[in-house]
């Protein structure tokens, strides 16, 4: 080695100097250096990942906000619609109940207005009854049998005559439902005879009864289509076309 020119002490201590050298750099600087390098990376890493974690959270935040705005908007529109519908509704049902209301009213006061017309029409058949009575008394000049009279009358205004109607001679003259027409309100008796010779010789099981003046005596009796007219305005035109 000193052939060489090479201290073999020299080269040896040098040796255990870079030797010692480098495990100091590599205990006290490299491995800390890559340590730290290491924990750098690592640190980036994970602010790279969380910040991916809050990218997607706050996607999904946003996707649920909106469909929760799309939601609470659709609900409110559903709301909207249901409260006008209900709205609706109470209206139609209250202008049905106001109509129905009005039609009762309307038929009640018509009823009643029926009901007082019949009464006048009853009290005014006595009246015309004593009437014609005091006329007749006048005219023959003595007074004359009042009961027969007021038979006569009876039979005038009611049509009937000995239990039955006095114009009802038509066999074909039948129906289940009836409706008598006289000039005045007839009596409950009256009323009874007319339904039992409807029944028997019509065959009619429902009977209505209207009063019209304008007929001014009998009775005007329609079974479905068919009109029998025995009142006392029938008769005075019959004979009025007759005499054309």
């Amino acid at each position: 080695m000193e052939a060489l020119g090479i201290n073999l002490g020299l080269l040896i201590v040098q040796i255990i100097a870079f030797t010692i050298v480098f495990l100091t750099l590599n205990a006290w600087v490299y491995k800390p250096m890559l340590d730290m390098m290491e924990t750098r990376k690592n640190k980036i890493a994970q602010g790279l990942e969380d910040a991916r974690v809050a990218a997607e959270a706050r996607a999904d935040a946003e996707k649920q906000a909106e469909k929760i705005i799309a939601d609470a908007q659709a609900q409110a529109g559903r709301t909207v619609r249901e409260a006008t519908e209900r709205a609706e509704t109470a209206g139609k049902d209250v202008k049905a109940a106001a109509a129905e209301e009005a039609a009762k009213a309307r038929e009640s006061a018509i009823a009643e207005a029926e009901q007082e017309r019949n009464r006048i029409l009853g009290d005014l058949r006595g009246q015309v009854a004593a009437l014609a009575i005091a006329a007749a008394n006048k005219l023959v000049g003595e007074a004359l049998d009042e009961k027969k009279q007021h038979a006569l009358l009876d039979e005038f205004f009611s049509g009937v005559k000995s239990g039955k109607i006095v114009v009802l001679d038509d066999a074909s003259f039948k129906g289940e439902s009836a409706e008598v027409t006289s000039a005045l309100l007839l009596t409950d008796a009256e009323k009874a005879t007319v339904k039992k010779d409807l029944e028997s010789r019509a065959g009619a099981k429902e009977i209505n009864f209207r009063v019209d003046p304008g007929i001014l005596g009998g009775l005007v009796i329609k079974i479905g289509d068919k009109v029998m007219d025995g009142s006392v305005a029938g008769k005075l035109e019959g004979l009025r076309q007759n005499l054309k």
